[in-house]
């Protein structure tokens, strides 16, 4: 798998050692990663860094290897906050774990965690599951700012352009939308020609694809 280009790889862990152990696992990979103490520090960050706005949380693709056990804010509750904030979708996240913590750690999955590593962990199968949590994280990102530039080619329809658009969606013919909209079949057929070019499409199939795949 190519690495992804600009990944950051989120580390929490309380203890030091497996802190360090996993940043030099990461670089001998050419991963960057950002380590933290706690579950709070990096709450902390993540809550400043979208406060600032100077640096959206998922700026770039990334991932998170969580510890489940830590003093405080453990790794469980840190991950209820990322899913209620819907972050961990775009920052996938790895559960690590020891042999009592696995059927909790299936659950977090079920619940939408991407993996969980068991300690003591294969080095290589770790950052095998990390390089695809980055890719998946480069999809979820490539495919909202995908959806984000249709939402503004929207925008800048009319609300007559609207109007022909829902009912070209719906597969109706230019003479009923006509009659729908109370409007020649001409005026359908311009406003029509200026959907497809704004969304820069050259189907009706084309144009109900692309709206029903726009990403929430």
């Amino acid at each position: 798998m190519q690495p992804v280009i600009d990944a950051l790889v989120y580390v929490v862990d309380d203890d030091a050692g497996v802190r360090d152990a996993l940043a030099w696992l990461l670089r001998t990979r050419r991963l960057n990663s950002e380590t933290f103490d706690s579950a709070e520090a990096f709450q902390q960050q993540m809550q400043q860094m979208h406060q600032t706005q100077t640096q959206a949380p998922q700026s770039q693709p990334s991932c998170l290897l969580l510890d489940v056990r830590m003093p405080g804010l453990n790794g469980l509750a840190l991950f209820d906050w990322l899913v209620e904030r819907e972050l961990h979708q775009a920052m996938p996240v790895i559960f690590l774990t020891g042999h009592a913590d696995v059927p909790t750690a299936v659950d977090a999955v079920k619940r939408g965690a991407f993996d969980f590593c068991e300690k003591p962990f294969s080095d290589n199968a770790l950052v095998d599951r990390v390089e695809q949590a980055l890719a998946q994280s480069h999809g979820v990102m490539a495919a909202r700012r995908h959806s984000q530039l249709l939402r503004v080619r929207q925008s800048e329809l009319t609300e007559r352009e609207c109007d022909v658009m829902r009912l070209v969606v719906e597969g109706l013919p230019n003479k009923l939308i006509a009659d729908r909209l109370d409007i020649s079949v001409r005026t359908v057929e311009v406003h029509r020609s200026r959907v497809f070019e704004k969304m820069e499409v050259k189907s009706a199939v084309e144009l109900a694809n692309l709206l029903r795949n726009m990403a929430p």
